[in-house]
Formats: structure tokens, C-alpha cells, sequence
């Protein structure tokens, strides 16, 4: 189903998106982590019962990259795309072996540029959730939005 790509002219604070989910697996969480964060508790399970985590932890970084990807293919559908200019992010809670997790955004700032009429500052605040609804991680991001031509 295609959706209708949403300018910054078309937002509005307090907006919410809902993305799709991602099944996360022991064999997700050490590929990402041999190539991107070879930290032991990402990759061995007995390393892991001996860290602060006790138990396998996917890499905040894979939790990030898993929030991305789901922005991008099931969250808000912007005219440009995902395009950040900066923010912050948190995470709360290890994502682990099993976890389902999906992304909650809300709309909290938006912004008309003033040296570019062509675009917006939108800020997304978006917490990542586990199956238990917890929330892993959050995320505010600054994002360059496409404003309808006039």
C-alpha cells in the first residue's frame, strides 16, 4: 500500500505514527556486533551472564539501526525521506534475544526555516518499545522536512 508523502505544511505538534515491528535474534544481535560493536557481552552469552547486562544485549547502536530502518519503511512517510540535522538518544533498557520491538513517534516541534522557504525543522520524538511495551531507547531527532511548493 503506498502513503501519501507528508510535507512539513501537512504536520502538526502532537501528530503520532505507529511503525511495523522487528523480531530480534540471538543471530541478529552478533552479526551486528562482530562487524559494528565486538563488545563480549553482544557476543557471548557467557561473557555476557558476567557483565552488568547478565545476559545477551543487542548493542544500543543495533537498537538504533533497528529504529531507523523501521522509520524509514513503516513510520512517517516524509516527502524527502529521513533526512536528521542532529538530536539525541537514549537507551533505556537492553534489547535482548526475542525482543519485537517498535517504533512510537510524536510530532513535538516544528520550525519553518528562514534562509530556506523550501524546507522545516521538524523534531520527532520517537521511543522504541519491546513487546512488553517498554520503551528501550529514545530518540529526538531534528529533521529536515520538504514544505510544499507554493
Amino acid at each position: 500500500m503506498s502513503r501519501n508523502p507528508l510535507y512539513f505544511d501537512d504536520l502538526q505538534v502532537g501528530d503520532t505514527f505507529q511503525t511495523a515491528t522487528h523480531a530480534l535474534d540471538t543471530e541478529q544481535i552478533k552479526a551486528f556486533a562482530q562487524q559494528f560493536d565486538p563488545q563480549p557481552f553482544h557476543l557471548d552469552e557467557a561473557a555476557a551472564r558476567d557483565s552488568m547486562f547478565g545476559s545477551l544485549a543487542a548493542s544500543g547502536w543495533h537498537t538504533a539501526a533497528i529504529t531507523m530502518r523501521l522509520l524509514v519503511t513503516s513510520g512517517p512517510p516524509l516527502a524527502n525521506g529521513i533526512i536528521g540535522a542532529g538530536g539525541d538518544i537514549e537507551w533505556k533498557a537492553p534489547t535482548r534475544p526475542g525482543d519485537v520491538l517498535q517504533v512510537h513517534s510524536e510530532v513535538v516541534a516544528l520550525t519553518p526555516s528562514r534562509s530556506r522557504p523550501d524546507r522545516g525543522m521538524v523534531v520527532l520524538r520517537s521511543n522504541t518499545l519491546n513487546q512488553r511495551g517498554e520503551v528501550v531507547q529514545t530518540l529526538n531527532a531534528k529533521l529536515m522536512v520538504a514544505r510544499r511548493a507554493a
